[in-house]
């Protein structure tokens, strides 16, 4: 999509439809040929309520044939949030109805939404909008791409910065656009292999340094975790290692991003049921949100040295596959001995191949480290779909996700992690064990996750609700949504040293 700006007003533009943003209740305002008709059309057919859209001719009463209405809501609720979504609602009607050009007034009044705010707002919810899987089917010859959009900003803002919020935004957006592509992709297409593929090309593009650790290197080096949880599969498990160096120093310790890339996840020998299996081709999107930051943060060349650790396995049943009752020992590094795990449940999957990875990623004495799984289900029950867990050991980290959180619209709620739920991960035959039962689950599992990060400051997000969605969303297309994409890279772009 191509993204104009001016401070020229969205009525005079020469496009197919203007869009304008009304609030509940109140008057809408047009040149003197189209007030008349938008008064009475705001009097019986469109209120402003949120979420409202009314599309008009203009009969000629403009450079555009169509205005498209776009309600807010009442203005005394109104937020970021409202905005963003209803800039998506608004990028879906205009390609339903066939338009592929269009402008959008961006107004001055948008109380604790300044113009700077509303334009990288406006343009995440198009972009994601815009993005929907269509790898297999056949070609749509009616479907409408919006190609252009018109950003039409309040006279005597500074059109260059304006811009550059653009070209960023736009950047960011790509990246988790192209996280879901990849997330999209079923298990008879992506596995560990070729999602190391992605990876390497990835690295080729951006100028990233990558390692892959294939089935040998990682028994070589004791990777039991990662072995264990595809030891059913004949597609064989990759430890994926990206580095990005950006700082200008360049022994600075680097940020480690470890995401979750299970493939496809069945369960294993204790199998899921059979009703929505399908979704675990989902189960690899901990693992694209790295990816997809990764590409962000060289693109923008953001100014710290960052590790990216993704590890990637296909869990199935086999003659070959781990079992229930199995105490299988983690990656160790330099540390004297790996920490051992009893398997009470083959489906308690992701912890495990986070912990070889987060073990990992430790050893390379980052700053900090931030994880990102489709981890628990106990986190959907929890949060819902709209909300993801976090859980860490470090608050000043954690506080610096959720700002990030707040202004991308990928929302975090905090959870406890309290020494009531270590004690239930405590194993009688090993140091702990893989699952402590449904209560708490979310946060026993992130108390797995505890056990291999040490003093690290870490935290860590379980988007098991929102890595994918079944529903059509305001800004999101059925399938994978690329969360944790704009979340991370928020967090770096505003990085400090923690204290």
């Amino acid at each position: 999509m191509k993204i104009n700006t001016t401070t020229a007003s969205a009525l005079a533009q020469p496009t197919l439809a203007v869009v304008l943003l009304a609030f509940e209740k109140e008057q809408v305002s047009g040149p003197s040929g189209l007030q008349g008709m938008l008064r009475r059309v705001t009097d019986k057919e469109f209120k402003g309520a949120n979420k409202q859209l009314l599309l008009l001719h203009t009969a000629g009463k403009l450079a555009a044939p169509r205005v498209l209405l776009v309600g807010l809501g009442k203005r005394q609720k109104f937020n970021a949030e409202i905005l963003r979504r209803a800039m998506g609602l608004a990028t879906r009607k205009l390609r339903r109805a066939g338009l592929d050009h269009a402008a959008v007034q961006i107004r001055a009044d948008l109380d604790g939404c300044p113009t700077p705010d509303a334009v990288r707002i406006l343009v995440e919810a198009a972009l994601l909008a815009s993005y929907e899987f269509a790898r297999f089917k056949v070609p749509d010859d009616n479907a409408t791409e919006l190609k252009s959009l018109t950003l039409c900003v309040p006279a005597g803002t500074d059109l260059r910065a304006v811009r550059q919020i653009v070209a960023r935004t736009q950047t960011i957006v790509e990246a988790a656009n192209y996280a879901r592509e990849i997330g999209n992709l079923p298990g008879n297409v992506v596995f560990p292999s070729v999602l190391a593929d992605y990876a390497r090309q990835l690295a080729r593009e951006e100028g990233l340094k990558c390692t892959v650790l294939n089935k040998s290197a990682l028994e070589k080096q004791g990777f039991g975790g990662l072995l264990a949880v595809g030891s059913g599969s004949s597609h064989e498990p990759q430890l994926i290692v990206l580095e990005y160096r950006g700082s200008p120093d360049p022994g600075a310790q680097p940020v480690a991003l470890v995401g979750k890339a299970l493939t496809f996840d069945s369960g294993g020998i204790t199998l899921k049921h059979g009703d929505k299996m399908d979704e675990m081709k989902f189960d690899k999107c901990g693992g694209l949100a790295v990816l997809g930051a990764l590409r962000a943060a060289a693109q923008l060349k953001l100014p710290l040295n960052i590790l990216g650790v993704i590890a990637a396995a296909e869990n199935l049943p086999s003659a070959t596959s781990y079992r229930p009752g199995d105490v299988v020992t983690s990656y160790k590094g330099r540390e004297k001995r790996g920490v051992t795990i009893e398997v009470l449940s083959t489906d308690a999957e992701g912890r495990i191949v986070l912990g070889d990875a987060l073990a990992y990623a430790r050893e390379r004495k980052p700053q900090a480290i931030i994880d990102i799984a489709t981890l628990t289900g106990a986190c959907v029950i929890a949060l819902g779909s709209f909300i993801a867990g976090l859980l860490g050991n470090n608050e000043q980290l954690q506080e610096r996700i959720r700002d990030a959180a707040d202004r991308t619209g990928e929302r975090v709620w905090p959870l406890p992690l309290a020494d009531d739920y270590r004690d239930r991960i405590k194993s009688d035959v090993a140091d702990i064990k893989n699952t402590a039962g449904r209560e708490g689950g979310t946060i026993t599992a992130a108390a797995f996750l505890e056990k291999y990060v040490g003093d690290t400051p870490w935290a860590h997000i379980d988007i098991a609700g929102t890595a994918w969605t079944t529903e059509e969303r305001h800004y999101y297309a059925k399938g994978a949504t690329g969360f944790g994409v704009r979340l991370i890279v928020e967090t770096l772009s505003n990085w400090s040293t923690l204290k």
